[in-house]
């Protein structure tokens, strides 16, 4: 009896005993927030930053035709020897073409050399027979005169290359043999063009941009130029002209861009390229992407205001890259949600989540 009595008494401890925690874990309940219909997102800031409209050109690099050189020659002659081809890059003083000169111009060296030999004995008998007194003051001013004349062919025949039996035609800086005008063997005559030579420092970027984006540009602008093969890193030049007639083959508007000294390592001449260029300058709200949203009525983004998602239209002003440009009524403290904007609508209730201690 007393055994029946005790089993009794014991059950109906626990039974008060899970009562009790069953209330405590009931006023626990009531303790934590009602997040029930909220959405969780992620928020940031805007950044005020200053962007560039662009324009994207595309071309090749070539050399400058303003320091690009024709090498001539001021006589006739032959190619003897020929050390480079086309596009070549070569060094100072590199060896680029030996020339024989012409026959008629090293006959004519010769007969200047023997023209000043006659002179010069001419000069020593006369000057004998006035110490005889032989000969006038005017004979021998002649006989000088004679020489010096002489003398003056027989320079202006070596400078015309008929002094030398074979004459080279050297690099005068480090840089590109662009084109050459002649082959081994040919014979050519006084001031024809032998080859064209461009300095290593003298590169441009020849680019064509669509005709409608002609009246955005102009000389001075800043340029990216970037190799279209190639892990070549990105060259900053400017804009040097802007066309003004369409091209009749690529039906693109011609634009020429200064490149830096320093394109002559990366590229050589006719290498493709593309570029983009900074036209405008503008600031505007700097935002990931992913905040930016497009419907029926225009872009926006939602703000998080008294913790309900608040629709702000904007105007998308620079759409590239992952960092997008915005303008419209935000702020530097416009809580701007990234994370579950897509899950949202005007006035929804939010929580943004906490970032985890560090």
């Amino acid at each position: 009896m007393n055994h029946t009595f005790l089993t009794r008494a014991t059950l109906m401890a626990l039974l008060a005993l899970l009562a009790g925690c069953g209330s405590s874990g009931a006023a626990d309940d009531d303790d934590a927030p009602d997040v029930s219909g909220q959405v969780q997102v992620t928020t940031t800031l805007p950044v005020s930053q200053t962007f560039h409209d662009t324009i994207q050109a595309w071309g090749s690099v070539m050399g400058d035709p303003h320091r690009a050189g024709v090498i001539s020659l001021g006589h006739g002659g032959q190619v003897i020897g020929m050390d480079v081809v086309a596009g070549q890059a070569v060094r100072r003083g590199d060896e680029l073409l030996r020339i024989a000169p012409d026959p008629a111009a090293r006959n004519a060296y010769r007969q200047a050399q023997s023209e000043l030999e006659l002179a010069s004995g001419e000069l020593k008998r006369t000057e004998q027979m006035m110490a005889q007194h032989l000969a006038t003051q005017s004979q021998l001013a002649a006989a000088r005169k004679a020489l010096d004349d002489a003398e003056a062919g027989l320079e202006a025949q070596r400078a015309l290359g008929g002094g030398d039996a074979e004459e080279s035609i050297n690099a005068p800086v480090d840089g590109v043999v662009t084109t050459l005008g002649v082959n081994l063997g040919d014979r050519f005559q006084a001031d024809a063009s032998l080859l064209t030579f461009t300095p290593a420092h003298g590169l441009i970027a020849k680019l064509g941009v669509q005709p409608e984006d002609g009246a955005q540009l102009k000389a001075g602008m800043p340029v990216q130029v970037q190799a279209v093969y190639g892990k070549a890193a990105n060259l900053k030049g400017r804009v040097d002209m802007v066309g003004q007639v369409v091209d009749a083959q690529t039906h693109l508007l011609p634009l020429q861009v200064a490149l830096p000294p320093e394109a002559s390592v990366s590229w050589v001449s006719g290498a493709p390229v593309q570029a983009t260029i900074e036209t405008a300058a503008y600031t505007a709200w700097a935002l990931p992407r992913d905040a930016v949203l497009h419907d029926d009525k225009g872009t926006y983004v939602f703000a998080v205001e008294h913790d309900h998602a608040k629709r702000i239209e904007v105007s998308l002003k620079y759409p590239d890259g992952d960092t997008v440009g915005v303008q419209g009524p935000l702020n530097a403290k416009t809580r701007v949600i990234v994370l579950g904007s897509y899950e949202l609508d005007d006035g929804d209730a939010v929580r943004e989540q906490q970032e985890p201690a560090k």
